[in-house]
């Protein structure tokens, strides 16, 4: 019987192989940076949502040091039995008051990671009362997430605003929330945040925006999508991540006080998971300082050039530059295997680019994904826009 089980999961990963689908670890040596060791070999990356620079910053990493001799190396219980350190309680503070200007009064609640944020966020504010309205791209946490809370759910298509109205027009539910990322982290582009809370008030429903690759990129301050676009009303539900542009680990919800003392009472992922090691939280703050001191808007800016030259510089024949303006820059190939050859190349002259593939994106969609983080410089994205103008003229099939 025990044969017969594994050789049906080997048949499994072998369609996976069949139809180019099998993803592939690979293992880096050094501190992300846009230079690092990836298997052996020295590359120039440009797949990794280190934003601003911070994972490798010797005052981000002197700080996550001076933690774990400060309280250890393990929180040792859940927050809600005794691994809420003194750490954990200043970083709060310290984003509730970062997101305060943007926001207005709010608390905020920090999670080991995004996935767990959302699951938590989700299924503490649904319930079977509760009708989810669901952007049709939306990151596999807020999907599960939905899943999760046993919520009717109802998917409005890409940027659809439109049938977002209908869906809240016709819903008699006594619970709605509206579920978005902001920054679509395969596409690059963002939601009509502003428009979406404008039904929110209208049909009286919640908007749960997650942040991930906005949070420390966009606005004056970095405090993310909701600065960029001037939002502020307590139905708003942010999530923000903390191991992208912020550099370390993490995430963190900022809402209305309500919202926050709810989910410390009924959030099942945070009340029943032991809390990240107080070292993470004790340097996150001085990456959050960062993110919101006149080097980081420095940081904001350089990347921006990045991006505008790296878009005006880049010239396709055989393959489609989606429209963004953030540091997400999609090149749509179509195949599974065009995609891969296209990445073993660019591998071959030592440039780590992300292969994406379905079921993260549609079928005939498959891409590369590359970011750009304020550690890059104008060297750098004239080598990668070299080597992809090689290619193309070239071909890889």
């Amino acid at each position: 019987m025990t044969h017969a089980l594994i050789d049906a999961l080997n048949d499994k990963l072998q369609a996976l192989n069949a139809a180019g689908l099998r993803r592939q670890r690979r293992t880096t040596m050094s501190p992300s940076a846009p230079a690092m060791i990836v298997d052996g070999v020295a590359m120039l990356t440009f797949c990794s949502n280190d934003y601003l620079g911070l994972a490798s910053d010797p005052r981000v990493v002197e700080a996550l040091r001076e933690g774990a001799l400060t309280y250890g190396a393990g929180s040792g219980a859940s927050h809600l039995i005794s691994g809420h350190s003194e750490a954990h309680a200043l970083l709060e503070e310290r984003l509730a008051a970062l997101m305060q200007p943007t926001m207005g009064t709010v608390d905020a609640l920090y999670f080991s990671t995004g996935y767990m944020a959302n699951l938590a966020i989700l299924s503490a504010m649904a319930d079977r009362s509760t009708t989810l309205f669901c952007e049709a791209l939306n990151h596999a946490s807020l999907i599960d997430g939905a899943r999760l809370s046993r919520a009717e759910i109802q998917i409005y298509a890409h940027n659809d605003v439109g049938q977002l109205e209908a869906l809240l027009a016709a819903s008699s539910a006594a619970n709605k929330i509206v579920v978005t990322d902001s920054v679509f982290s395969m596409d690059g582009d963002l939601a009509d945040l502003p428009a979406m809370l404008a039904l929110c008030d209208q049909y009286d429903a919640w908007l749960m925006v997650d942040d991930a690759h906005g949070f420390g990129v966009l606005g004056e301050h970095g405090n993310g999508a909701l600065e960029h676009f001037a939002l502020a009303s307590p139905r708003i539900i942010y999530m923000g991540t903390l191991g992208k542009a912020a550099g370390v680990a993490g995430a963190f919800a900022a809402a209305h006080p309500s919202v926050i003392e709810w989910l410390i009472q009924r959030a099942r992922p945070y009340i029943y998971s032991t809390a990240s090691a107080p070292a993470l939280a004790h340097a996150l703050l001085t990456s959050v300082d960062l993110i919101d001191s006149t080097e980081g808007c420095q940081r904001r800016q350089h990347l921006q050039q990045l991006i505008a030259y790296f878009r005006q510089n880049l010239s396709l024949a055989r393959w489609h530059l989606m429209a963004s303006s953030t540091p997400i820059q999609p090149i749509v190939i179509g195949g599974n295997e065009e995609t891969m050859a296209l990445a073993a190349a660019l591998r071959g002259d030592g440039l780590w680019v992300g292969a994406i593939r379905p079921p993260t994106v549609a079928v005939g969609a498959a891409r590369l994904r590359i970011t750009m983080s304020a550690a890059h410089t104008m060297n750098d994205v004239d080598r990668l826009i070299d080597r992809l103008h090689f290619h193309d003229r070239r071909g890889v099939l």
